[in-house]
This record gives structure tokens, C-alpha cells and sequence, in this order.
């Protein structure tokens, strides 16, 4: 009954976990997520493409050049030295929200003059940022980063066409509104995205969306802007199925694999190999073109307080960098996937592990259980690891190893309690019954006992005092000199079959019952059991020397010796048993001890008793007998004096 409430107690400890599990809480997912990042700190992306290169504004840049914002004609400037120097696209991770305050138009606004006078000044002062549009739309390489933004109103820019099929609005992460470049600035880019991560409960980016939805419009993300206009497209494609976003392209043969809701993993690669320069390397006169031709450059902040840093498995970086692993992710084809389905295939493989160390952990010992845990999680870790490193595949080893783990911690706890209590139970039965030894044995293997019953072979043997009624009468007035008598005859008896490997099975007044080869296991049970008899014979001797000095009644006894197969374990109610022996050479022991004294010999001994036993001790024919509750007659024996 406690083993069963025990099994369903781990069964429910499981039940919830699964429950916990399904859910999918943030909690959930973080841990699956520390669990991805050390792989990719382990094993970061060992593949580098050589086609990006990070432009990084510093504070020795903004020393140099002016205080940030820059005049736009210093930003067309840089424009046209990269993409002179044979860049394929010049991304910037920079938001151009606002005209330029250093431009001349824009301060003309600011005076109090006409229209007519400001109209005439305007046509010889310089209008910076047109010169910076003018620049962008010759050059035919720029994307320009769009913001979101929860905030309704905000008027939305044109963009790419994207073709819808299916429900597509549904999956994709939504916002109210957009912060865009300015209308010239942008009317003079290739291509405008929006830079946004996906949301994670601690803030680490690991994904990229590749599409939002604002409002009720779809929207690319740079990152898929640069995709498009590599492959000369001029719209996009989005696929959604039941699961969720299912494909989106470009063309027929380039795409972006994206889970259900339009995301990329970004597999990051160590951000100490990409090619970085500073904005005044750019301006240099020995230049480097090489760093830059053929290649997709990304351009952002890198001075303080002024450069966006987000946390990424490998540590803080900046906003250009993570836009250039998740370009050369895509370069390199070294994608990370995760499949739709992956979440129900993990559940039912938890489930199913789950129930392996319910049914396994119970049967093993805890010193075998330890070895079966580390198999079990570290073969779960290895595989997903090996999944990671060979395949791209994110598979969550985390909540199934500490899915098992509590499995088996609770399985264990359960079986050491269940063991503790059995070691208890056999120490209070055994003690006094036992060899020291033999319960240490049994207390250290209760497998050795089979408690619920089973048919061995043994010895039996039982020891009477004969005459104690005369004895009885001599002690009429003293019933505690009686006991104190009766205790010191049974302790001696006693000592002698436990010093053979003998079971006391219980004490009845003046008589002794014992069995050999239970609980544990004894294959000279015979042998043992009549150098018991002879033994306690010694034994008697050198009591009743001990008493006739004392002035106390000689004791004499009667044994039967008796082997034969019996039912042996636990007998009695739940409440109440005993571990004893029942069955039909029982009894003919019992009945031999009786027919000791009619025969005239201390020790009587079964056929079946001497006919098996190996040693060749003196045995001596008596008679055949017949006994109560046999028609038959039996053979008896004897030890020779």
C-alpha cells in the first residue's frame, strides 16, 4: 500500500511538472533559453563570410568631426567614401527622425523674415539634407532603419509591397505605430526597415523578426531588406499556414527560415573576428577599400551615451553588431532552427521518459539509481548538444533534464524512505533472532527477504524442557525466580542456534522454535541445524553445572530435528505479522520433539533430515514411529553419544 502511495505521489509530482511544462511560462522559456546560450558559448558560429563590415561612430570620431547629430553633408560624405570603395550595401543602424538643425533651410525657418526673403536666401544656402538624399539615391545601396513605436497617429511611410497568403497578420508581433526617416531622407534610400528584436522575458536577444505589423500593415525588417535587394526583388512573399508563418521570400529560390511567427535565430559567431573601423578610418587618406569592397556594411553608434546595447549570449554589444551576425547568419547558411512541432514532440518525450524512471528508479538500489540519472540527463544533453553543433536544431534539453532530475529526486527520496522503513522493520524483527551479522546483511539487501511469502527448503528445529511441570511446582511461591530460570536456559539455547546461523521463530513458555535457510539463504541448513542440537546439548551441560551449584532443578530437554519444504514470510493481518513458517514439516518437527521423551533421546531427527545431509555425523536408527496427524509410519534417528 506505501509503495503504491509513493508511485502516485511521483506520478502527480510528474503530472504537474508536464503541467508547467505545457504552460510554457516565461520562466519556462528563460531557462530553455540560458540553456541555448551556453551552447552558443561553447560552440559559437565557426564560420565568418567576409562579406560584413562594421562602421562603428566613436567618441574619438565625435572629437574629431563635431558633436552628435552630425551635419548631413558629413554623413553624405561618409556614404560616398564606402560606397565608393565598392560596398554592395550600406545599412544604417541609425534613426535620421529629424531635418538636420545644422542645415541652412532648416535654420531659415527659425528667422523672422518673409516668405519671399526666406524663398530667395533659401535657393543659395545649403540644404543638407537633400544633399544627403541626393547622395543616398545615386548610389542605389541604401537601407535606412525605421523604428517602432506603441503610440497611435503616426503616419506610415510607403514600403516594399509584401504578398500575403494565407493568415498573416495573425503571427507576426504587433506595434501602433512607426518612428520613420525624414521624407527626403527617405526618398532617397533602396530600402527601409524597421530594427526591431523579439521580445524576451530577459531581455537577451536571440531572435530577429522579419516582419511586424503596425497597424494593420506588414512591414520588413532591415534584415529582410537586405535579402531583397541582394536578390534584386521587388516585393515580398509571406506564407502562413495553420502553425503560423510558414515561408517568406523573395524570389523562388531565396527565403529566410523563420519559425511561426517570423522569426530568425541569429547564430552568433565570436564579434572579435568581423572586420570593425571607425568612421575616421573612413575618412582617412590611407584608407583601407578592401575592408569594404564586396561587402554589406552596417554603420551605427559606438560612442557613450549615444550607442544602443542590448545583451546577447556572448555579453553587451552593440545594435550594428547584432545586425551583422544576423546578416552573416544568413550569409553563411549556418541557421538555427527550430521546427513547429518541436514543443508537443518534447512533452511526449518527457512524458514517456517520465514514466521509464517512475517504473525504473523504484527497482534499483540508490546507489544504481545515481548512474541511471547521469545516463538518462547527460545522454538528453549530449543529444540536443550534437543537435546544435551538427544540424542548427534547438532542441530544449533543460526542463527535461530537471524534469527528470525531480522525477528521480522524488523517486528516490521515496524508495530510500520505503528502504529505511524496511531496514527498520528487519532490524525490530530480526534482532533478537538473528545473528548481528545476518541483520546487518539483511538491513543492507532487503531483497535477500521476501516479506511477501515464498517456499524454501528448511530445517526446522524445536527444543522443550522436559518435566518442567515438577520444575513449575518448586517455584510455586517465586514465579520470578521461575522466569529469571526459564530466561537463563532459553538465553544459552538461544546464543548456540543464532552462533549457527539459526532464526528463533518465536519462544512458547519453555519451548524454543528455530528454522535455518530463511531469510537468508543457507545451503548446509541441515548440517547447521544438528550441530545446533549437539551444541545445545554442551551448552545444557554447563548450565545445570552452574545451577546444581546454585541448589536449582537440573533441566533436561528434547529436540526435533526435521527438514522439508514450508511457507515462509510475513504471516498475519496489516495491522499485525510476524515473519514464520507454516506447513507440514513444521509440524513433524514439533511432533518429533514430543516423541523424544517416549524414546528415551534428547535429539530425535527426521529421515528427510538425515538422508540430505552432507556431513557425516554419527546418526544412530531408532524406530519407526508413527505421529499425530500421519497414518503413516516415519523413520526416526538419532546422534550416537
Amino acid at each position: 500500500m506505501k509503495i503504491l502511495t509513493s508511485i502516485w505521489m511521483v506520478m502527480v509530482v510528474a503530472a504537474v511538472l508536464l503541467g508547467v511544462r505545457i504552460d510554457n511560462s516565461d520562466t519556462v522559456k528563460t531557462l530553455r533559453y540560458k540553456t541555448w546560450d551556453y551552447f552558443q558559448q561553447i560552440h559559437p558560429r565557426d564560420v565568418i563570410s567576409d562579406s560584413v563590415t562594421v562602421i562603428n561612430i566613436t567618441e574619438e570620431d565625435l572629437k574629431k568631426y563635431g558633436q552628435w547629430p552630425w551635419p548631413r553633408h558629413i554623413m553624405g560624405m561618409l556614404h560616398a567614401r564606402i560606397g565608393d570603395a565598392g560596398a554592395l550595401l550600406i545599412n544604417y543602424n541609425i534613426l535620421f527622425a529629424e531635418p538636420d538643425r545644422m542645415s541652412g533651410v532648416e535654420y531659415l525657418k527659425s528667422m523672422p523674415m518673409s516668405n519671399e526673403l526666406r524663398d530667395q536666401l533659401g535657393s543659395v544656402l545649403l540644404d543638407t539634407d537633400a544633399v544627403f538624399s541626393t547622395v543616398l539615391k545615386e548610389s542605389e545601396k541604401a537601407i535606412i532603419m525605421m523604428s517602432v513605436k506603441n503610440q497611435k497617429g503616426i503616419e506610415l511611410p510607403s514600403t516594399t509591397p509584401i504578398i500575403e497568403k494565407g493568415n498573416v497578420k495573425q503571427w507576426l508581433y504587433t506595434y501602433e505605430g512607426v518612428v520613420s526617416p525624414t521624407q527626403k531622407i527617405s526618398a532617397g534610400v533602396s530600402g527601409m526597415g524597421v530594427n526591431v528584436t523579439s521580445p524576451e522575458p530577459d531581455a537577451v536577444v536571440r531572435k530577429m523578426p522579419v516582419l511586424v505589423r503596425i497597424a494593420n500593415k506588414i512591414y520588413p525588417s532591415m534584415l529582410l531588406e537586405n535579402v531583397r535587394l541582394l536578390n534584386g526583388s521587388k516585393r515580398i512573399k509571406v506564407i502562413a499556414k495553420e502553425h503560423g508563418i510558414d515561408e517568406v521570400l523573395v524570389s523562388k529560390k531565396a527565403g529566410i527560415p523563420v519559425n511561426h511567427h517570423a522569426e530568425m535565430y541569429i547564430n552568433y559567431a565570436d564579434p572579435g573576428k568581423y572586420i570593425q573601423m571607425s568612421a575616421s578610418e573612413i575618412f582617412s587618406n590611407n584608407f583601407n577599400e578592401n575592408k569594404i569592397k564586396g561587402r554589406i556594411v552596417v554603420v551605427g553608434m559606438d560612442a557613450a551615451g549615444l550607442s544602443v546595447l542590448k545583451y546577447t549570449p556572448h555579453g553587451l554589444t552593440t545594435d550594428q553588431m547584432i545586425s551583422a551576425q544576423a546578416l552573416d547568419t544568413l550569409l553563411t547558411g549556418k541557421h538555427l532552427l527550430r521546427i513547429p512541432q518541436a514543443d508537443t514532440y518534447e512533452i511526449i518525450f518527457m512524458a514517456v521518459l517520465g514514466l521509464l524512471m517512475i517504473v525504473l528508479v523504484p527497482r534499483v538500489s540508490v546507489l544504481f539509481s545515481v548512474p541511471l540519472l547521469l545516463f538518462v540527463t547527460g545522454g538528453i544533453s549530449y543529444a540536443s548538444y550534437m543537435a546544435y553543433t551538427n544540424k542548427g536544431f534547438l532542441v530544449d534539453p533543460s526542463f527535461a533534464v530537471l524534469y527528470i532530475f525531480l522525477i528521480w529526486s522524488h523517486s528516490t527520496y521515496n524508495n530510500f524512505a520505503t528502504q529505511s522503513r524496511l531496514r527498520k522493520q528487519i532490524k525490530k524483527q530480526f534482532e533478537h533472532y538473528l545473528d548481528p551479522g545476518m541483520v546487518k546483511k539483511l538491513q543492507k539487501d532487503p531483497s535477500l527477504l521476501k516479506l511477501g511469502g515464498e517456499t524454501r527448503n528448511m530445517t526446522f528445529l524445536f527444543c522443550d524442557i522436559r518435566g518442567f511441570t515438577p520444575i513449575s511446582e518448586k517455584y510455586k511461591g517465586n514465579p520470578a525466580g521461575l522466569t529469571k530460570l526459564i530466561n537463563r536456559f532459553l538465553t544459552r539455547m538461544t546464543d548456540v542456534i543464532i552462533s549457527n546461523g539459526g532464526t528463533i521463530d518465536k519462544f512458547m513458555g519453555d519451548c524454543i522454535m528455530a528454522f535455518w535457510n530463511a531469510p537468508i539463504e543457507n545451503k548446509k541448513h541441515r548440517q547447521m541445524a544438528v550441530k545446533s542440537a549437539l551444541e545445545m546439548t554442551v551448552a545444557l551441560q554447563n548450565l545445570n553445572m552452574h545451577l546444581a551449584a546454585e541448589g536449582l532443578p537440573k533441566i533436561n530437554i528434547g529436540i526435533g530435528i526435521n527438514t522439508g519444504d514450508a511457507l515462509v514470510g510475513n504471516m498475519g493481518s496489516e495491522q499485525r505479522f510476524d515473519y514464520s513458517v507454516i506447513g507440514d514439516a513444521v509440524n513433524l518437527a514439533s511432533r518429533l520433539e514430543s516423541s523424544s521423551k517416549t524414546l528415551g533421546k534428547t535429539i530425535v531427527i527426521g529421515e528427510d533430515t538425515r538422508r540430505t545431509i552432507e556431513t557425516n555425523y554419527p546418526f544412530e536408527y531408532i524406530d519407526n514411529i508413527t505421529v499425530k496427524g500421519k497414518t503413516e509410519e516415519i523413520k526416526v534417528y538419532t546422534i550416537k553419544d
